[in-house]
């Protein structure tokens, strides 16, 4: 595929009516300074992920492309918390708990919520699509091709990316808008893994989708 045919395919699949924005667990209690998560977090934050989902919300904003955050939460009593996996017994004895209500939940900084964003909170699974309200409100918003953005690479970025090519929507990944452990690990993960099931780009090269799309709307 030449690069023309390339741009213009990303800049069809990317057209703000049709387009939403996911962040994927991009909260403080995992990506802030006081995460759960202190590796996770430094990852994202020591390779750029973090600016780069916060320039894609701030961008999209913009550009009037539908914003959704997932974030992953859990009730103080554990009540309907997954309890099936080495993972989740982790999570549990950790000294930051991702309780509903507290300053762990919230979306970490830079990244800037608006009035118009959706926030869909999750008490269980992996996966910010499987069994939440993600899904129906896509549909709702006659979202075609979804962005996903945020952490990690290990587990929910994948498991967001899987459930959404499932469920008949395109996938657009910016390789340096999500972030994992180890450092290495993340970009092994986006060619032999996600680079099968999505479209593959950059933070630079979504942006310059959507400032074209303004300038012809402008226009």
């Amino acid at each position: 595929m030449t690069t023309t045919s390339r741009w213009g395919r990303l800049q069809e699949e990317l057209d703000p009516v049709g387009t939403v924005l996911l962040t994927v667990e991009c909260q403080e209690g995992v990506v802030g300074r006081d995460s759960a998560l202190p590796e996770l977090a430094a990852a994202a934050r020591s390779s750029g992920a973090l600016r780069n989902v916060a320039r894609l919300v701030a961008a999209a904003h913009e550009a009037g492309v539908q914003v959704l955050h997932a974030v992953a939460e859990r009730r103080p009593d554990g009540r309907g918390a997954n309890g099936n996996a080495r993972l989740f017994r982790a999570a549990a004895r950790l000294p930051v708990q991702q309780h509903s209500g507290s300053a762990a939940v919230r979306i970490a900084e830079p990244i800037e919520v608006a009035d118009q964003d959706l926030v869909v909170r999750r008490l269980h699974g992996l996966s910010p699509l499987a069994g939440t309200d993600v899904d129906p409100l896509l549909r709702n918003l006659g979202c075609r091709t979804l962005v996903v953005t945020g952490v990690s690479a290990n587990v929910a970025v994948p498991n967001a990316v899987f459930d959404a090519v499932n469920l008949g929507y395109t996938v657009v990944v910016p390789s340096d808008a999500i972030a994992g452990v180890p450092a290495d690990y993340t970009p092994a993960m986006v060619r032999h893994t996600l680079a099968l099931v999505s479209t593959v780009t950059t933070t630079e090269e979504v942006l310059g989708c959507w400032k074209s799309t303004r300038r012809v709307t402008r226009a």
